[in-house]
């Protein structure tokens, strides 16, 4: 009877080398890739290629949300709930197992390599708690970890899985050259709410609680700036950004734009009631632009479809700038 796995599928090095090497025992391979705000399935439908392998897709936003309220496993430096994530998208991959008649889970998950999230205790949790501890296979690192059922019962031959450990990638390297693979991403990349900037955003949004997808996506786009109690501007770094931005207005938000000259598009939330703020904003927009100005003309309307207002305003100066911005 030939076997099947579902690994889950990030993209990266590991999970790329974690597979093949399950593939490379003749096991049918399946991957798994969950997606949300903060991670996506791009790197993992880039390095699928390497395998010739099916990739599911299975969004896990809500339950990222419900987890980054309340993680009871806590969070690592950022706003990343990682051991309870990790529990998750196993319990998650156990029902696609089910679904695709397959017998075991993989990971490329190596003991040491993350701290908060593989160390010996974490991986064990998270065996134990995800309720397919025994149908989880780490072959990355299997030799420092227990025999779990794929290998007890012969699935997969034990002396073919490898006893990497440590946050290394030397060996990795050298056994993606030895298996011609080319193609993962990055081990720079992954998980937004690992970065310290992203992760204050977040927890800032939490406080106030305004935790959803139109605000996580702001927060991915653009310089931000707080101009006082809760009114934030975001201006758009580049032409994708500005498009972005105004997509994200709601009803009620403020959009500006440099007239006369090429520069940025910027959105006001929570701010538009005061006059001093809208002009506040519009300096910031001017001061973006390649206008060669004192004064610049700055148009602005309110959300969805407001009446134009144009305003002549002089750039904020760079003291108060960086006052001002969400470093």
């Amino acid at each position: 009877m030939k076997r099947k796995a579902i690994s889950l599928f990030s993209g990266g090095l590991d999970s790329v080398l974690s597979a093949k090497i399950i593939q490379n025992q003749g096991i049918e391979v399946e991957g798994v890739c969950f997606t949300s705000p903060f991670f996506n399935a791009e790197e993992a439908e880039e390095s699928v290629r390497e395998l010739d392998i099916p990739l599911w897709t299975v969004d896990i936003t809500k339950d990222i949300f419900r987890l980054l309220k309340f993680s009871p496993h806590g969070f690592g430096k950022g706003a990343n709930p990682c051991i309870d994530c990790h529990i998750l998208m196993i319990k998650k991959a156990g029902f696609l197992m089910k679904e695709r008649g397959a017998s075991f889970l993989i990971t490329g998950e190596v003991l040491g390599e993350r701290p908060k999230s593989q160390n010996r205790a974490a991986l064990n949790i998270i065996g134990k708690e995800s309720k397919y501890g025994d149908y989880l296979l780490r072959p990355l690192t299997a030799k420092n970890l227990a025999p779990t059922l794929p290998e007890r019962e012969g699935w997969v031959k034990r002396e073919s899985l490898l006893g990497i450990k440590g946050r290394g990638r030397t060996t990795q390297l050298d056994l993606a050259r030895k298996l011609n693979i080319e193609r993962y991403s990055s081990p720079a990349g992954g998980c937004l709410l690992t970065d310290p900037i992203f992760s204050r955003r977040i927890k800032n949004l939490l406080m106030q609680g305004g935790l959803n997808i139109n605000e996580v996506e702001l927060l991915k786009a653009g310089r931000h700036f707080y101009l006082g109690e809760s009114a934030k501007l975001i201006v758009g770094r580049d032409e994708e950004e500005n498009k972005k931005i105004i997509q994200l207005a709601l009803e009620g938000d403020f959009c500006f734009r440099v007239v006369g000259f090429p520069g940025p598009r910027g959105l006001l939330r929570n701010g538009g009631e005061r006059g001093e703020t809208i002009f506040k904003a519009a300096s910031i927009v001017a001061r973006y632009s390649d206008s060669p100005l004192n004064k610049t003309t700055v148009e602005y309307y309110r959300a969805p479809d407001g009446r134009k207002i144009s305003i002549s305003v002089s750039s904020i100066n760079n003291e108060e700038l960086e006052i001002l911005r969400d470093k």
